[in-house]
Protein backbone atom coordinates (compact mmCIF):
# COMPACT_ATOMS: atom_id res chain seq x y z
CA UNK A 1 0.00 0.00 0.00
CA UNK A 2 2.81 2.37 0.88
CA UNK A 3 4.59 1.58 -2.40
CA UNK A 4 1.45 2.33 -4.41
CA UNK A 5 1.01 5.63 -2.61
CA UNK A 6 4.64 6.63 -3.06
CA UNK A 7 4.69 5.53 -6.71
CA UNK A 8 1.84 7.98 -7.26
CA UNK A 9 3.63 10.79 -5.36
CA UNK A 10 0.89 11.02 -2.74
CA UNK A 11 1.02 11.70 0.97
CA UNK A 12 -0.91 9.73 3.56
CA UNK A 13 -3.04 12.84 4.09
CA UNK A 14 -3.97 13.01 0.40
CA UNK A 15 -4.98 9.34 0.28
CA UNK A 16 -6.95 9.71 3.53
CA UNK A 17 -8.90 12.59 1.96
CA UNK A 18 -9.66 10.47 -1.12
CA UNK A 19 -10.88 7.65 1.15
CA UNK A 20 -12.75 10.05 3.44
CA UNK A 21 -10.94 8.82 6.55
CA UNK A 22 -8.50 10.23 9.10
CA UNK A 23 -4.79 10.25 8.21
CA UNK A 24 -4.07 8.20 11.33
CA UNK A 25 -6.59 5.57 10.23
CA UNK A 26 -5.01 5.37 6.80
CA UNK A 27 -1.56 5.13 8.39
CA UNK A 28 -2.75 2.14 10.41
CA UNK A 29 -4.01 0.46 7.20
CA UNK A 30 -0.64 1.08 5.57
CA UNK A 31 1.32 -0.26 8.55
CA UNK A 32 -0.88 -3.33 9.03
CA UNK A 33 -2.11 -2.23 12.45
CA UNK A 34 -5.74 -2.10 11.31
CA UNK A 35 -7.58 -4.29 8.84
CA UNK A 36 -8.79 -2.51 5.74
CA UNK A 37 -12.58 -2.63 5.34
CA UNK A 38 -13.90 -4.07 2.09
CA UNK A 39 -15.33 -0.75 0.88
CA UNK A 40 -11.92 0.90 1.37
CA UNK A 41 -10.19 -1.93 -0.50
CA UNK A 42 -12.57 -1.40 -3.41
CA UNK A 43 -11.93 2.36 -3.43
CA UNK A 44 -8.17 1.80 -3.32
CA UNK A 45 -8.21 -0.77 -6.13
CA UNK A 46 -10.27 1.53 -8.34
CA UNK A 47 -8.17 4.58 -7.51
CA UNK A 48 -4.85 2.82 -8.19
CA UNK A 49 -6.32 0.77 -11.07
CA UNK A 50 -5.14 -2.52 -9.61
CA UNK A 51 -6.64 -5.59 -7.95
CA UNK A 52 -7.47 -6.05 -4.31
CA UNK A 53 -5.16 -9.08 -4.37
CA UNK A 54 -2.27 -6.79 -5.32
CA UNK A 55 -3.10 -4.37 -2.51
CA UNK A 56 -3.22 -7.28 -0.05
CA UNK A 57 0.14 -8.56 -1.36
CA UNK A 58 -1.38 -11.81 -2.64
CA UNK A 59 0.00 -11.32 -6.16
CA UNK A 60 2.84 -9.49 -7.87
CA UNK A 61 0.64 -8.72 -10.89
CA UNK A 62 -0.28 -5.04 -10.68
CA UNK A 63 -2.60 -5.17 -13.72
CA UNK A 64 -6.21 -5.33 -12.53
CA UNK A 65 -8.64 -8.08 -13.37
CA UNK A 66 -11.26 -7.41 -15.99
CA UNK A 67 -14.24 -5.87 -14.20
CA UNK A 68 -17.76 -7.20 -14.40
CA UNK A 69 -20.29 -5.11 -16.30
CA UNK A 70 -23.05 -4.10 -13.94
Amino acid sequence: LKDLREDNDLTQEQVAIILNCARNTYSQYENGKRQIPTEILIKLSRFYKTSIDYILDETDEIKPYKRKNK
